[in-house]
């Protein structure tokens, strides 16, 4: 069965995915990108196609998100899928259910600045990544490889995963939390998914120490230097990569937006934006 890292893009999902599969995928819990390919992205073009879905059909591919994560749910190990999707109910046709979902690991952050990052990943304005963040009909779509996602408003992705919470198969994570106090938090989500697997949550320390070492910001960082991060995007005018690590716990809000898109997000997001203490 399935647990989600259900996110909007730029939250940190990627920063999830890299302790996860540090910690469970590898021998001695050291990090490298070849490792974060044991979580794939969901949806994506690859599973579709195993059930004779054509991807150019969005509708047809709407109906078959359940049937495509049919293929999981015979397996006997836990499957994480990473998703930029709201948990969405298009025509008809939900996101997941209950007989394929075990559990959802939901990562929020600041939508301030989710902007200013998105702004620098998608290499578009301020403003376009704010009016994204806002639209209910924004669609992603992060790769050849992948599907057009249904990512929707900031907001509603928000409130639309949150159902699962009342089947006790839900845990919110905020970034700030996880860059902040690493390790607290990724012991909370260690014990979510040794909860949801029905196991004894135990800890092979020095594997958990080596993860959180080769997972920090500047050690991603450092790496991405020294390799290609297939998940960075190109950039359009010149063909370079750009840096997906880029400005991480850098990345301040306050010195990149103008008044009129912070009031602007503060005033169409202010109840999530207070219930999660991002506003007073």
């Amino acid at each position: 069965m399935i647990i989600w890292l259900a996110s909007y893009p730029k939250s940190g999902n990627t920063l999830v995915r890299s302790l996860l599969s540090s910690y469970i995928f590898s021998k001695d819990g050291n990090f490298n990108f070849e490792l974060l390919k044991n979580i794939k992205q969901f949806p994506d073009n690859s599973l579709f196609k195993r059930i004779g879905v054509d991807t150019n059909n969005e509708e047809e591919m709407f109906k078959n998100y359940i049937n495509s994560q049919k293929i999981f749910y015979n397996e006997k190990s836990i499957r994480f899928l990473k998703t930029h999707s709201c948990f969405v109910n298009k025509e008809g046709f939900r996101f997941t259910d209950g007989h394929n979902t075990l559990g959802v690991i939901y990562i929020v952050r600041d939508p301030r600045n989710v902007v200013t990052s998105h702004s620098h990943h998608f290499q578009q304005t301020v403003k376009k990544s704010s009016e994204n963040l806002l639209s209910h009909q924004y669609l992603g779509k992060e790769s050849p490889i992948h599907c057009t996602t249904y990512v929707g408003s900031w907001k509603y992705h928000y409130i639309s995963w949150k159902v699962f919470e009342k089947y006790n198969r839900y845990l919110l994570i905020k970034y700030e939390d996880l860059v902040n106090d690493t390790e607290k938090t990724f012991i909370k989500i260690l014990k979510f998914i040794a909860r949801l697997g029905k196991v004894k949550f135990t800890l092979d320390k020095e594997k958990f120490n080596n993860t959180l070492k080769t997972t920090s910001f500047d050690k991603m960082k450092k790496l991405e230097d020294k390799e290609t991060f297939a998940e960075a995007k190109v950039n359009a005018s010149t063909g370079e990569k750009i840096k997906f690590f880029n400005l991480g716990v850098k990345n301040d809000w306050k010195k990149i937006l103008d008044v009129e898109i912070k009031d602007s997000l503060e005033k169409e997001l202010q109840d999530e934006m207070k219930e999660l203490n991002y506003l007073k």
